[in-house]
């Protein structure tokens, strides 16, 4: 309409003329200026000379509002959420869809979560695009609202791998040398793990002996260590003599590890089917603790705390499950047509065995206790060749896999190549020691 006013001004102005015409410019002239303002306001129109391009401003872009809530001790992810004002019918249809991919009930105190909401329009409320949390540092998951409502998505996070190695000299125990050199517990576990199929860590460790690992670390996006791989290069020396073993994948995809001469070093059946335990009792005639009088103790006894995992020595079937006289609880795993091995005093049994059930070298089966005929915590440990107790000590154990032809050159040169990467990574070491 002010546009209207202005064209009609100027024509009366124009038919009127003279004093008539002064008058009404005059007259009009305030009018005029106020009009033209308030049109350029409305219009937000930059006036331009003849023939050139109007430009109109653009509304600046609203950014999404961002926002992380932490789990409070004793709250849930329901509490949580409609603390920040979010309705609870939102909050609720956000966590049903989670289900799909998490369960709610794993969250615990300490977790955050990062919201995004959308950018409200004019005369509109503002709404809960996205909710997503790492359960684990390997982990995303995230919760979005969709056309249909929200759906749910866990997806892993891509991480780098690295090596590190490390060494030490051993003088009181492998722990401490361990402690003290820097070797991460994932690791030392596994060092113990694979050389517990020949070494006995009460007896052979002397002091002066010594070792060297080579192992994995898993990095994210921010060079932040997530965990720990897998061991690549171990070497122990005891009482002079050195055993390197070297991890290799053969040409059917299976991973094993392998001593100088292409041999497997994993035996059939592990003497020691326990971490970080103390053998407290050998094989052979002794006076029972309990009955008073001197009996054959047919198995070893490996002191540990109550809990302690108990592992399979090796692949087999279990063969019995239950309770057993003074064995207490009681697990028998016959491993092939000679060999069997039994663990008793158990505290549990892992879930889902049973007879008949098949197991891996390694699995946990159980876990330490002190049924049955016992005086405390401890695992009864027996290797029974072609049904006859054996000592678990000395018995020689079955070997395993030997590499022979293409596949053992192939192995040698990997080993070569794991050797020097060591050689070298240990030579970078020193160097930022030294610098330091």
């Amino acid at each position: 309409m002010a546009g209207r006013d202005l064209v009609s001004i100027a024509t009366v102005m124009a038919i009127l003329g003279g004093t008539a015409g002064y008058l009404l410019s005059d007259h009009y002239s305030n009018a005029t200026d106020t009009a033209l303002s308030a049109s350029a306001a409305e219009s937000n129109v930059m006036t331009s000379p003849v023939g050139s391009v109007t430009e109109t401003a653009s509304i600046p872009d609203i950014e999404p509002r961002r926002e992380t809530v932490i789990l409070e001790k004793g709250s849930n992810l329901m509490a949580t959420l409609t603390a920040t004002g979010l309705e609870r019918t939102v909050a609720y249809n956000a966590i049903e869809a989670l289900r799909d991919v998490y369960n709610p009930r794993k969250l615990r105190a300490g977790q955050e979560f990062d919201l995004v909401y959308s950018a409200p329009m004019e005369d509109s409320i503002e709404l809960l695009d996205e909710l997503s949390f790492q359960p684990d540092p390997e982990t995303i998951v995230s919760v979005s609202r969709t056309d249909s409502g929200f759906e749910a998505s866990s997806d892993k996070i891509e991480l780098t791998t690295k090596k590190n190695v490390a060494s030490g000299t051993i003088e009181q125990s492998l722990f401490l040398a361990a402690e003290r050199n820097g070797v991460p517990i994932p690791v030392l576990m596994s060092l113990i793990e694979l050389y517990s199929y020949e070494v006995d860590f009460q007896r052979d460790i002397q002091p002066g002996d010594s070792f060297e690992v080579m192992y994995q670390e898993l990095e994210n996006d921010k060079g932040e260590r997530v965990r720990y791989g897998d061991l690549l290069y171990a070497s122990m020396t005891l009482s002079g003599h050195e055993v390197r073993l070297y991890s290799y994948t053969d040409s059917n995809g299976e991973t094993d590890f392998y001593n100088q001469k292409g041999e497997s070093y994993r035996r059939a059946l592990m003497r020691t089917p326990i971490n970080g335990a103390r053998l407290s009792s050998g094989f052979g005639k002794r006076k029972h603790p309990i009955l008073g009088y001197t009996k054959m103790h047919k198995g070893i006894d490996f002191a540990a705390p109550r809990g302690t995992p108990i592992f399979a020595a090796g692949n087999g079937t279990i063969a019995k499950i239950g309770r057993n006289g003074g064995y207490g609880n009681y697990i028998r795993i016959r491993h092939n047509d000679s060999y069997e091995t039994a663990y008793a005093h158990m505290k549990g049994f892992a879930k889902g065995l049973k007879q008949g059930s098949r197991v891996k070298q390694g699995d946990v089966i159980g876990y330490v206790g002190t049924t049955g005929a016992s005086t405390g915590p401890h695992l009864h440990y027996e290797i029974l060749k072609n049904n006859a107790q054996v000592n678990p000590i000395r018995v020689k154990m079955p070997s395993g896999k030997k590499l022979k032809g293409d596949e053992l050159k192939t192995f040698l040169a990997d080993a070569d190549i794991l050797r020097k990467q060591y050689a070298e990574l240990s030579l970078d070491n020193r160097k930022i020691a030294s610098a330091q």
